[in-house]
């Protein structure tokens, strides 16, 4: 999956997910793109399945 082979510190502060997104809101490249209807956090493992869905 996409991780660095190597950091400094194995966990990082994660922060609060609070509102909706105010950038990052459009599709640049490609056709297709992937939408949270609520929020939560998700690994590289479930966008992987779902960028092999789409394709």
């Amino acid at each position: 999956m996409l991780m660095p082979k190597r950091v400094k510190y194995r966990k990082h502060h994660r922060g609060r997910m609070t509102g909706k997104a105010r950038a990052g809101t459009e599709v640049f490249y490609g056709e297709y793109g992937l939408q949270a209807l609520e929020p939560a956090w998700i690994t590289s493992q479930q966008i992987e399945a779902a960028r092999i869905a789409i394709t």
